[in-house]
């Protein structure tokens, strides 16, 4: 089985956690900002933070938005945290709204900052937060997935204002309540996953997840 996975170091992300959590998985661990390098992986992971705009005019000054769709065309195992994850999407809405990479049909709003008694509601998003799989999802959502072999309820943490609304809920991995407030924790299409955590920051369950990763198979079921 290949360990090997390459992260994208575009200047948005917090890399070297992300790397320290996958080398501890045993993973094969590349930093690049390279097309080639990028195209060519066995697994890809694209961190994120700060602003969903400022993360694709990075990639983009880079020219590395046809490099990512090329990969996600591979079928091999691609993960995006935090904005890495909203970036996935069509239209991030921050600062009146930005294109995505669009790999997941729908939309990045702003969490309510109102809960539904009229108090307000602390934003950002910070700290630990339980998840579970959308209520509409079978008890089978998350077998094959990332979050295979973890128990609904198990928190991880948080960092965001924004939260992802994909166009169809079969995207929807996993979800959590931030109080009162629906919250996209996880999407999946086809060889596609992203988490609104940060597993590298989450602990055992974090690292689990991270470990999930490398034994993931491609579309072709080659590890």
């Amino acid at each position: 089985m290949s360990r090997a996975v390459v992260i994208v170091d575009y200047g948005m992300g917090n890399v070297m956690s992300v790397r320290r959590g996958l080398d501890h998985c045993g993973a094969e661990t590349r930093l690049t900002d390279r097309a080639d390098e990028i195209v060519a992986a066995e697994r890809l992971v694209l961190p994120g933070v700060g602003a969903f705009a400022d993360c694709m005019r990075a990639l983009e000054s880079r020219g590395l938005v046809d490099p990512l769709k090329a990969f996600v065309a591979t079928g091999r195992p691609f993960l995006g945290i935090c904005v890495g994850m909203q970036i996935l999407l069509e239209i991030g809405e921050e600062f009146g709204g930005y294109g995505g990479l669009g790999l997941i049909a729908g939309r990045v709003s702003e969490i309510d900052r109102q809960c539904a008694d009229g108090s307000p509601r602390k934003i950002p998003h910070i700290g630990w937060t339980p998840i579970a799989p959308p209520a509409s999802a079978g008890d089978d959502r998350w077998n094959g997935s990332i979050l295979d072999g973890s128990a609904p309820g198990t928190a991880f943490y948080f960092v965001h204002s924004f939260t992802a609304v994909p166009s169809d809920p079969a995207d929807v991995l996993a979800v959590a309540d931030y109080a009162g407030a629906a919250i996209t924790a996880a999407v999946q299409r086809d060889n596609i996953t992203g988490v609104q955590f940060h597993p590298e920051k989450s602990g055992a369950a974090g690292l689990a997840l991270l470990a999930r990763l490398l034994a993931i198979p491609r579309k072709d079921g080659k590890l």
